[in-house]
């Protein structure tokens, strides 16, 4: 049987942007804060009810963030989240490269 080409889109580095979703950046910094606050509950071994109280929500929001549903959270919200379970945020500002059209946001 012959080999058939495989057809593939390399990725532009975010899934968001690659899906076509409207502010693909704040998708994923939200994505990548949430997947680190999910991280961090998950090592201390927390309830979402102790979450909850940790973080100042309610358990059903815990739920909705550990589910990856992030509409009603704003990157300010998770980044005091993020510092409510004792991490450091650093942010730092540099010119994009020439050559590349446009700015981006980058979470490490």
């Amino acid at each position: 049987m012959p080999k058939r080409a495989v057809d593939y889109v390399v990725s532009s580095g975010n899934v968001f942007a690659d899906l076509g979703v409207p502010n693909p950046d704040e998708a994923l910094a939200k994505a990548e804060f949430a997947n680190k606050i999910s991280v961090l509950i998950q090592e201390r071994k927390l309830t979402q009810a102790k979450a909850a109280k940790l973080l100042g929500i309610d358990q059903p929001k815990i739920s909705m963030l550990l589910r990856g549903r992030l509409t009603g959270f704003s990157i300010e919200r998770l980044m005091r989240f993020l510092l409510l379970l004792g991490q450091d945020i650093k942010i730092s500002v540099h010119p994009n490269p020439r050559g590349r059209s446009n700015a981006r946001v980058l979470v490490a």
